[in-house]
């Protein structure tokens, strides 16, 4: 891959309207176990989080400390704005790798298939990192290789499962039966459980 995924990508994405990522609204995979989840002051991080349309259920469930994280100072602003009146959100401008924290849950939503397939172990080792014991990360993935140079970079549950199995216990890693229309069939649902 020959252009670096830095800040100024993905702020020039932004700033042009390249955010096909953005769904609008929070992925029903995602809102459906959120909807399960009892605690609601656990410590959740959305890495890469974009719009975090997630974020939004997540207040509008009851939930009181989340972390939103991307590296775009674009997206950033948006979402200081976004959230300015909502104290059980926290946005911080960094680089997904050099964060620091402790979280109960991590919402993976399209930042895992942003990153190039060298920075998939690491990004597998940080997510370990940034967990309490017994940890989860929970979200969805790309079950499918893409034809175009990316992002997005696919894969498949074997290529999965061997990066995360080190670190991470698979509780489940299935097709996502409530992907949106647009990508049905090609997403795992992930609920991973940090060893």
């Amino acid at each position: 891959m020959s252009k670096e995924l830095n800040a100024d990508f993905w702020n020039h994405r932004w700033t042009t309207g390249q955010t096909g990522w953005d769904i609008g609204y929070a992925s029903p995979a995602l809102t459906q176990y959120m909807e399960q989840y009892k605690n609601k002051n656990a410590a959740i991080l959305i890495p890469g989080c974009g719009n975090a349309h997630e974020a939004a259920f997540l207040v509008a469930n009851g939930f009181t400390n989340i972390t939103l994280l991307d590296i775009s100072s674009t997206a950033v602003l948006i979402l200081e704005e976004k959230f300015k009146d909502y104290p059980q959100i926290k946005i911080i401008c960094e680089d997904f790798f050099q964060h620091r924290g402790a979280y109960d849950l991590i919402i993976e939503q399209t930042f895992f298939c942003a990153q190039i397939l060298e920075k998939r172990e690491a990004y597998v080792q940080k997510a370990a990192s940034l967990l309490k014991p017994q940890g989860k990360l929970m979200g969805v993935l790309f079950a499918t290789e893409f034809e175009s140079e990316g992002p997005p970079f696919g894969g498949s549950r074997e290529v999965y499962t061997y990066l995360f199995d080190p670190l991470f216990l698979i509780k489940i890693m299935e097709p996502c039966y409530n992907s949106i229309p647009p990508r049905m069939g090609n997403e795992l649902f992930i609920l991973l459980q940090k060893k």
